[in-house]
């Protein structure tokens, strides 16, 4: 008998020792759409990641659970060799439809492909899974990465500003971001198109102003807020048909992006002491009010 005490406590060990290395963290939510002169909805969303950890080495697990079915969103696992770093990214996750359907399954041309899906996604699926290395060089604090497509990165932080360059086939990608005079700055310049924002405080207000022309104003303090949007016009989009192969000047192809006036959203946040969120949101584009009441764990 005192073996298998023994034997079972040594057993239990072992178990909570496992557990220890596992951190399960995940958000919920339900929101309530009048949806202005439309019929009103209800939508539910629950997610969950799941963290483990073994010395040096971490797998990351997310899934969507809302749903009839489990939904994996994401599998990555990471490792460090000394000064190399080997991240796998194990997920292929679905970038040609909206509604998770490949052109295989649902079309036979790029017309049929593009009747489906969001505006300005993609229309040819393609495979985002991959290996990437990375290296910490010692030339100012700089990180030198290449994945299996050959893609090479460099990131670093120098004089507050963090950058970051990637060499590609398909265009060259280059961002930088700091705080300068007590205001947040972000550049990203992508295959000779640059996009930018800025971020900063104004007697106690934040603001943020995009590229795009989106402007936001948030009011109060931490866990009682109300932040106002303004959301610029969306100007036609015609679509780029593409290829399966993703080559040539269209690359995989993306759908038509419809025009759209421009609108206003005010959103209030309130923290409750239950832990949970309360949210209420007003969009003029369709005279339509959120009510959503999320947690995070």
């Amino acid at each position: 008998m005192k073996k298998l005490i023994a034997l079972f406590a040594v057993s239990a060990m072992a178990s909570t020792s496992a557990m220890s290395a596992i951190a399960l963290s995940g958000t919920a939510s339900v929101s309530y759409d009048d949806n202005g002169s439309s019929p009103s909805a209800t939508s539910y969303d629950a997610d969950l990641l799941v963290t483990g950890t073994a010395g040096s080495t971490t797998v990351t697990v997310g899934a969507d659970v809302d749903g009839a079915t489990w939904s994996t969103t994401s599998a990555t696992m990471a490792t460090t060799v000394g000064p190399v770093t080997v991240s796998a990214d194990m997920f292929d996750e679905v970038s040609a439809d909206g509604k998770g359907d490949t052109l295989g399954a649902n079309a036979t041309s790029t017309a049929a492909a593009s009747a489906t899906g969001t505006a300005g996604e993609q229309i040819f699926e393609t495979t985002d899974t991959g290996v990437t290395i990375s290296l910490d060089a010692p030339i100012g604090d700089a990180t030198v990465g290449v994945d299996n497509s050959g893609n090479v990165t460099i990131t670093g932080t120098w004089s507050g500003i963090t950058m970051s360059h990637t060499s590609k086939s398909a265009g060259d990608t280059t961002t930088a971001a700091g705080s300068i005079a007590g205001m947040d700055v972000s550049v990203t310049n992508k295959a000779g198109a640059t996009t930018w924002s800025l971020g900063t405080t104004v007697s106690g207000v934040a603001l943020t102003l995009a590229s795009s022309q989106k402007v936001t104003a948030t009011f109060g303090l931490a866990g009682n807020t109300m932040t106002v949007s303004a959301i610029p016009a969306v100007t036609l989009v015609a679509q780029v048909d593409g290829n399966s192969k993703g080559s040539g000047t269209g690359g995989y192809g993306t759908r038509v992006t419809a025009a759209a006036a421009s609108y206003s959203t005010v959103a209030i946040s309130r923290s409750l002491t239950s832990g949970a969120t309360l949210a209420a949101t007003y969009d003029t584009s369709n005279d339509s009010l959120t009510l959503k009441a999320s947690v995070a764990f």
